[in-house]
């Protein structure tokens, strides 16, 4: 995991949103155990309270579940629920994509332009 101290992003978003990606992406499952708050705190040697947190923002999320004595799991995730969370995710991205365009004068047509040219390199 990687933390960056000087980003302006609090330090238990960055370990929130590192998690949120894996366990989007797949490459944390369903029932898989999270990393025990004081092991990462002392991994990444940062406060338990930091990395409490971010588990806390996790739960929140409705991405892992609590378990006395146990820790934290990764929840079931709902096919329909991963879709609209990619959504937003890229949404998010082609918004910020559309500023810098506007930004460098790129047209609406160079703009879809460039997304077709990328989205072609992928397949």
């Amino acid at each position: 995991m990687k933390i960056l101290q000087n980003s302006g992003v609090p330090i238990y978003q960055q370990i929130a949103e590192q998690f949120k990606e894996d366990i989007l992406a797949g490459k944390m499952k369903q029932g898989e155990y999270l990393p025990s708050i004081r092991g990462l705190a002392k991994d990444l040697r940062i406060s338990v309270i930091t990395t409490m947190k971010a588990y806390e923002e996790l739960e929140r999320q409705g991405l892992i579940t609590a378990v006395q004595g146990k820790g934290y799991y990764v929840n079931a995730q709902d096919s329909e629920m991963l879709r609209e969370q990619h959504m937003r995710t890229m949404e998010e991205h082609l918004q910020n994509a559309i500023a810098a365009a506007r930004i460098a004068g790129v047209s609406e047509e160079e703009l879809i332009e460039t997304l077709k040219v990328l989205a072609a390199e992928k397949e």
